[in-house]
C-alpha cells in the first residue's frame, strides 16, 4: 500500500494524462473521473516498485487503458455520447487539436491508441511497443497506416510532429 506523500505526487504527476486518456477512449466525463479514480485506487493497493519514472508513467498508462477497456465491456455500460459532446468537455487541447482529435476518435481502436501516446503524450514506437505489448516494428506500421488515414479523414492535411 502506498503512503499518503507517494500518492499525492502520482496524483499531481499523472492526473491530467490520465483524465485525457480516459476521456478520448470513453468521451464522457462522467465515466471518465469513474475510471480515473479506479487507476488511483488500483495505484494505492500496487505493492510492486517501478524501476524508474518512466516506468511509473508507463505504468499509469496500461492500466488507465486497461481500465477503460474493462469499462467498456461492463454490463451496465451500453450507451454511448455524441461527438459534440467532446467538445464541451476540457479534454485538455487546443482548438488547432480539436479537429484532428475528432478524426483519431473515428480509427479503429489499435491506431487510435498508438497514435494517441505517439502524438498527444509524446512516446517514441519503442515505449509504446513496451506499453501495449506489440513489437516495435507493429507499432510503426500502425502508426503509418493511422497516419494515412488521419490523412484521408483530414482532406489530404499534412502533419507529423508530435501535438499534430
Amino acid at each position: 500500500m502506498q503512503s499518503e506523500y507517494e500518492i499525492n505526487r502520482v496524483v499531481n504527476e499523472y492526473a491530467d494524462m490520465i483524465r485525457r486518456i480516459c476521456f478520448y477512449r470513453l468521451k464522457n466525463h462522467a465515466d471518465t473521473e469513474d475510471v480515473f479514480q479506479n487507476v488511483f485506487l488500483k495505484y494505492l493497493l500496487y505493492e510492486g516498485k517501478f524501476e524508474n519514472a518512466d516506468h511509473e508513467k508507463a505504468w499509469f498508462v496500461r492500466v488507465s487503458i486497461n481500465a477503460c477497456k474493462d469499462y467498456l465491456k461492463s454490463l451496465f455500460r451500453h450507451r454511448t455520447v455524441p461527438l459534440e459532446a467532446l467538445a464541451e468537455e476540457e479534454a485538455g487541447i487546443g482548438a488547432e487539436q480539436y479537429g484532428v482529435l475528432e478524426a483519431l476518435l473515428e480509427l479503429p481502436a489499435k491506431y487510435k491508441d498508438v497514435l494517441y501516446l505517439h502524438y498527444f503524450e509524446g512516446y517514441s514506437a519503442l515505449e509504446i511497443s513496451g506499453i501495449l505489448k506489440k513489437k516495435e516494428n507493429t507499432v510503426y506500421s500502425l502508426l503509418s497506416r493511422g497516419r494515412g488515414m488521419l490523412k484521408e479523414r483530414l482532406g489530404g492535411e499534412e502533419f507529423g510532429e508530435p501535438g499534430l
